[in-house]
């Protein structure tokens, strides 16, 4: 059977560490996510009429987490949709390889956090969404 878009992009809960001094939450690759961290970046200065990433990558897998503000992120395999509000520092959401996402809806305050499996290669993105619902119904990377 397979799994449900739901269930091959989960809601990661971090463990607050912190203390009377303040907030701490530790992100180690391949413990509290499934990848070894191999790229970090972040967005901020957006607002909420932009939209950010409409792509999907064939080999990239990403844990997303707004470490202040707010965003929305709405991912799709074609088939499924599910629309993910990141609004915790201790919350992010898992996307693995072959999935579209669109991060839109940025609080004024926002910094979105990705933490990437692979070094940037501009040529494992997929930028059309028709082009993607080819490779999609392909099934070549499933």
């Amino acid at each position: 059977m397979k799994r449900t878009l739901k269930d091959r992009c989960p809601i990661i809960e971090f463990t607050d560490l912190g203390d009377e001094r303040g907030k701490l939450v530790v992100i180690e690759g391949n413990e509290s996510i499934p990848f070894e961290i191999k790229r970090v970046f972040y967005i901020y200065g957006s607002d909420a009429t932009v939209v950010r990433g409409q792509h999907a990558n064939r080999q990239s897998e990403f844990v997303l987490i707004n470490v202040a503000g707010t965003s929305k992120v709405r991912i799709t395999d074609g088939k499924e949709e599910i629309i993910v509000e990141l609004n915790k520092p201790m919350m992010g959401v898992y996307i693995p390889k072959m999935v579209w996402k669109d991060m839109y809806d940025f609080s004024e305050d926002s910094v979105l956090l990705v933490l990437a499996s692979t070094h940037y290669d501009g040529s494992e993105y997929i930028r059309d969404y028709e082009e993607y619902l080819a490779e999609e119904r392909s099934n070549k990377y499933e």
